[in-house]
């Protein structure tokens, strides 16, 4: 965590500045204008030489350091940049001015204008986040400018967030040709209303082989890290040119670029920060993408939001078409799984809390929707749907939110038999039927619902005690 310099024109500025409330990381400096007294204004000390190289120098700014310029005086701020660039070239600037326009200023790949009289101490953080985040847009696109093809991968049976993501970052970027920025996956899209989203805003999935990767020159991950694509991954996805993701942070790979932030509610948050950052206008159909990328994750806001989120969301929203989200948040669900929820239905016991639907033989993507509508159950604290895919036993988890993560308690139960695992309130699990049986017997609706009870069960009590 670097530190916040504070370069004010004169004590009239300084002095603004310390009404509105430094910080406590902030360090306070100003530059004494010739006219004026030369009495220290409070909190400050004066940046000794004046705008020079060697001014700046002495303060010993270090790369993580971010710098504000107070100023209504171009000559001024334009010297100002000049002798820091000479010191930090590559250091963030945020101009803050109540006079100037964007024309006025020098060109600088991280600098961004805000006012000053304008702002309360809320919107200087707010401004100096984005300054943080437009930092960030500028490494990755130095990192990835010269390469011809960059991937972007997503998981496999990419989610809403992911597809967001990876549509936005196309734009952060500047790549309108989406052959130069595919976006990748192992897997097919499969859920309806992930579909659907694809279908409303024109969005490709390219499902690829691990050994296509070969074919990209840069390769970014969204919404998703390496240990995801199994115990042994990929070679190439252990080595790539950047990370961006919400889940929690896993080991075992490099990347030049890694921009991981588990406080945030979804990956999308990230992309719209850099967007604004940017200041690139996303558009209805990019910023739909976005804000059901959000609702989809943080289930309409209402499970592990942040206040990045909240923020995200409302300017998003003043963005989006609600005609075209209203066509994504609708799919048909297929007849068969309807069918499936029926005879499921017939059978339903909130027992302990948990509410345990078993579906039989049905599409992959039939069992998140169930398990959505299986939690809103009275009493149902825990909401498992159960169905068969293949040779597989797949299970979609969900919870209220409040009680244990969800990811741990499908790691506990899969232990040994499968993989599994996810969010505080949202996990998936796969068991192969050849060992559930060998562990079980049988693979029976009437055992497959037995033994996962009790098995989920023993994972939330262990995961309480």
């Amino acid at each position: 965590m670097g530190r916040r310099i504070i370069v004010c024109d004169g004590a009239d500025k300084a002095r603004l500045w310390a009404q509105i409330g430094a910080a406590a990381d902030e360090e306070l400096t100003w530059v004494p204008r010739e006219d004026e007294s030369r009495a220290r204004p409070p909190g400050f000390r004066a940046l000794q030489g004046g705008l020079s190289e060697e001014a700046f120098q002495k303060l010993g700014p270090k790369p993580s350091d971010d710098f504000a310029l107070a100023s209504d005086d171009g000559p001024w701020v334009r010297a100002a940049v000049r002798e820091l660039s000479k010191v930090v070239p590559d250091g963030p600037i945020l101009v803050l001015t109540d006079a100037l326009e964007p024309d006025d200023l020098p060109d600088h790949a991280c600098l961004r204008k805000a006012g000053l009289k304008t702002l309360i101490r809320d919107d200087i953080d707010d401004e100096f986040d984005h300054l943080a985040n437009l930092l960030r847009v500028v490494q990755i696109r130095e990192l990835l400018e010269s390469r011809e093809k960059v991937g972007i991968l997503l998981q496999p049976d990419p989610d809403p967030d992911g597809i967001a993501c990876g549509y936005a970052l196309r734009s952060v970027l500047g790549r309108r040709k989406r052959t130069t920025a595919p976006l990748i996956s192992f897997g097919e899209v499969q859920r309806p209303e992930n579909r659907a989203l694809c279908q409303a805003l024109g969005i490709e999935v390219r499902v690829i082989k691990p050994s296509e990767l070969d074919e990209m020159d840069g390769l970014v991950l969204v919404d998703v890290q390496p240990n995801v694509f199994g115990e042994n991954p990929p070679p190439r996805v252990l080595s790539v040119d950047a990370v961006i993701d919400h889940h929690p942070e896993r080991s075992g790979y490099d990347a030049v670029i890694r921009d991981v932030r588990p406080n945030y509610g979804a990956t999308s948050t990230i992309l719209t920060e850099y967007l604004r950052a940017a200041n690139i206008d996303p558009g209805p159909r990019l910023a739909t993408a976005l804000i059901y990328g959000i609702k989809s994750d943080t289930q309409y806001l209402g499970r592990e939001t942040s206040r990045k989120d909240m923020m995200s969301f409302a300017y998003l929203h003043a963005h989006h078409s609600p005609a075209l989200l209203r066509r994504i948040e609708r799919p048909a669900l297929p007849m068969d799984g309807l069918r499936a929820l029926g005879r499921a239905l017939a059978k339903a016991e909130v027992r302990d809390g948990i509410n345990l639907l078993v579906l039989g033989r049905v599409r992959e993507d039939v069992i998140p929707q169930v398990a959505d509508m299986a939690l809103q159950a009275e009493d149902a604290e825990w909401a498992v749907a159960v169905g068969q895919v293949g040779g597989d036993l797949v299970f979609s988890v969900r919870n209220v939110g409040y009680v244990r993560a969800a990811g741990d308690v499908v790691r506990a139960v899969v232990e040994g038999l499968g993989v599994g695992g996810g969010h505080r309130s949202m996990a998936k699990g796969i068991i192969p039927l050849r060992a559930f049986r060998e562990v079980y017997g049988r693979a029976d609706r009437d055992q497959v619902r037995s033994a996962l009870f009790d098995a989920f069960t023993r994972a939330i009590r262990r995961e309480e005690s």
